[in-house]
């Protein structure tokens, strides 16, 4: 508890509220007309229509009040006041908080794959990385390879980490682990990428250095409307690698929980080429997986 002693002084317009240790260095003077978004206290105190002026210095806050009040009326009520904010906030500025990123854990169609959960966004796009020696421009995942030597990819994207594991454990005996790691690892401010992450729009673009066709962007349209919502709730990303005109099949580059699940041949067939098939008949007949 913050003590705080109240001790008049020479001008009756103005009270000294002294504490018990010493405030901030130097001096703030504050009117109504002053900024004091970072300082609760003087919130608090020019809550009282009463209060024109504060000066803190040293140990003491000093309140200039108007003339109509008196203070055997207030005086105790701002020493409450004044009490109560020094002690959320001892340094009189507002205290920054930690950014709570809080964590859960979510399966994903692939057994081997789990995705953890962020309340906060990490970035804007993803980032993919296939092992440990290609971490070290991954914070967030090198320090997961570090840690957990059963993690054999990571892949990074809006408000999710995707972990991939192999067959030495099960997700039951790890995961409460792995999900701790990584909230304590961005709780502290741990950086997540020093790569820019590649954009949603048209990740293609970056593994072949060439802008889609006409047809392409027809066919990857309708993925980003109809398929890609679902798979990123999987943990996983679709897209449009490549396209053969002449046979009508659409080529996928899977990526994330899809990559290898054991279940993406089977999308592939009965959803996305469906889908396809549906909304462009005149374009497609089959669909592969590049990776899947």
């Amino acid at each position: 508890m913050r003590t705080v002693l109240i001790e008049p002084t020479e001008n009756p317009k103005v009270m000294k509220f002294v504490a018990d240790y010493n405030l901030i260095p130097g001096s703030l003077e504050l009117d109504r007309s002053s900024d004091i978004s970072e300082i609760p206290l003087a919130q608090e105190l020019f809550n009282y229509p009463f209060v024109e002026r504060i000066f803190i210095t040293a140990n003491f806050v000093a309140v200039a009040k108007q003339d109509t009040i008196e203070w055997e009326h207030v005086a105790e009520s701002l020493k409450n006041v004044i009490e109560d904010e020094l002690l959320a906030n001892p340094r009189i500025y507002l205290q920054k908080k930690k950014e709570m990123y809080q964590i859960y854990s979510e399966m994903t169609p692939n057994p081997n794959v789990m995705k953890f959960v962020s309340s906060k966004l990490l970035m804007d796009g993803f980032v993919e990385v296939k092992s440990k020696e290609e971490a070290a421009d991954v914070p967030l995942a090198e320090a997961i390879f570090n840690e957990f030597d059963f993690a054999t990819e990571v892949f990074i994207s809006d408000n999710f980490v995707a972990v991939t594991k192999n067959h030495s454990v099960e997700w039951h005996e790890v995961m409460i682990t792995v999900r701790a790691l990584i909230a304590d690892y961005l709780q502290n401010g741990g950086e997540i990428s020093k790569i820019e992450p590649h954009k949603h729009e048209n990740p293609v673009e970056k593994i072949l250095n060439r802008d889609y066709t006409e047809d392409e962007q027809k066919i990857s349209d309708i993925l980003n409307e109809y398929v890609a919502p679902a798979v990123e709730n999987d943990g996983g990303k679709i897209s449009l690698m490549e396209y053969d005109q002449s046979s009508k099949t659409a080529k996928m580059l899977l990526q994330g929980a899809c990559s290898g699940c054991p279940s993406s041949t089977a999308t592939l067939k009965n959803g996305i080429e469906n889908i396809l098939k549906q909304f462009v008949p005149d374009l497609v007949e089959r669909v592969e997986a590049v990776n899947g």
